[in-house]
């Protein structure tokens, strides 16, 4: 396969990937959510700290989760969304940035002092890549996913499944086989030009 099938590949798994809101209650086979996972943890780091871990909640722990998260349940806009059958809670542990960074091959950048020493802080930056490496794995397999915020429930989420309280959360992704469902309120928003986008040589 030449560079251009390969990018073409690549090309339309992007373009194709959106937030799924609702979803059937079929399951997801489990090879296929192991390998999913898989290549999520595969992303890029800074130092190649990698310091991403993912919850991964099936059956009854879906459940669970819901009822931590929404007060009322029969209320919430996106019911199809409550019927995914996968929900995945990746996580992040900045602390890990400050452990690698001390170590003798990094510890001349002075950024093992701290998380305040990092002025970005590139956990955050590295989770998202781990995410959208799922986020399009998940789309290449035929499936469909949704990734939302915690908000003020990330507390409650990490207590009641035991993670450990030096890990952060990046959201929820809620996984599974798509089903009708209706864009969300921004679906409609334009993509900025290009020529917006890019600027070569000066701004």
């Amino acid at each position: 396969m030449g560079h251009r099938d390969r990018l073409d590949v690549v090309g339309r798994v992007i373009r194709s990937r959106r937030m799924v809101r609702s979803f059937t209650d079929a399951p997801v086979d489990e090879d296929l959510l192991a390998e999913i996972v898989d290549l999520a943890r595969r992303a890029p780091s800074a130092g190649n700290t990698q310091p991403w871990e993912l919850l991964v909640l099936v059956g009854d722990d879906v459940g669970r989760y819901w009822s931590l998260t929404l007060d009322t349940p029969e209320q919430f806009r996106w019911q199809g969304l409550l019927v995914a059958p996968v929900l995945i809670v990746p996580y992040v542990r900045p602390g890990a940035y400050v452990d690698r960074y001390a170590e003798p091959d990094k510890a001349r950048t002075g950024l093992g002092e701290g998380e305040a020493a990092w002025p970005v802080p590139y956990w955050w930056v590295d989770g998202g890549a781990a995410v959208q490496n799922l986020l399009l794995t998940v789309t290449a397999a035929g499936l469909g996913a949704c990734l939302f915020g915690q908000f003020d429930h990330e507390a409650r989420v990490r207590d009641a499944f035991g993670v450990p309280a030096d890990r952060r959360a990046l959201g929820t992704i809620a996984l599974g086989h798509p089903a009708p469902d209706e864009p969300g309120a921004s679906a409609d928003r334009p993509r900025p030009s290009i020529e917006d986008v890019v600027h070569r040589g000066r701004w």
